[in-house]
């Protein structure tokens, strides 16, 4: 395979997954815990398919391409652990910068707010995160740089990876072969970035509502 299009299909694999499946088989199952794992656990890598990959590979399970069951358990770990070594990795980093008290990088007042908006605030953050392209990606980063209980990050991690994996799985199970959906898919990824936000927007115009 020319590495050009080698690197299309690994960074649109939603679009390729059908026929990939179709000849790979099995192996399907391990790329798409590498891309789950990586898009999760690397904060680099914000811009890998996550929601519609999701939905996809629920569709390709509907018509028997795949296990919906194997899908679940093997996509929810990738996302839990992704989520968990960007967390590490984000803790380690606020750390080593953190403790340059001379350094114009070392801000104790900004660490401090961080680490008491993920106290309070962290668990709904983490969630619904998941849900949200590029967020999901930062979010565990940062809980680890504000140090962030990892006792409550880890619940809520596992929470969020459930809900997530299982949701849009469950969802592309039920609904991604109608004609409709496969003729307006680039409407449905669309949605599937903009119905998850519309609640943090609201919360988001009701407190600046409310600071006026």
């Amino acid at each position: 395979m020319d590495f050009s299009v080698f690197i299309d299909v690994f960074l649109h694999l939603d679009k390729h997954l059908e026929v990939i499946t179709q000849s790979y088989g099995l192996w399907i199952y391990a790329l798409l815990f590498l891309i789950i794992f990586v898009e999760t656990g690397l904060v680099a890598m914000p811009f890998l398919p996550g929601d519609s990959l999701l939905f996809v590979a629920g569709a390709i399970a509907a018509i028997g391409g795949m296990s919906l069951p194997v899908l679940m358990v093997l996509l929810s770990i990738a996302a839990i652990s992704g989520d968990a070594v960007n967390y590490s990795i984000g803790k380690w980093v606020g750390v080593k910068v953190f403790s340059w008290k001379n350094s114009r990088w070392f801000n104790k007042d900004a660490f401090n707010k961080t680490h008491e908006f993920f106290e309070k605030h962290g668990p709904i953050t983490i969630v619904v995160g998941r849900f949200l392209p590029f967020i999901r990606t930062f979010t565990p980063f940062v809980a680890g740089v504000g140090q962030m209980s990892y006792a409550k990050f880890a619940f809520y991690n596992v929470i969020g990876g459930l809900i997530w994996v299982c949701g849009l799985t469950s969802i592309g199970y039920l609904i991604g072969n109608h004609p409709w959906v496969k003729a307006h898919f680039s409407w449905v990824a669309l949605a599937l970035i903009i119905v998850p936000t519309l609640p943090v927007v609201w919360v988001f115009l009701q407190h600046k509502i409310k600071k006026r």
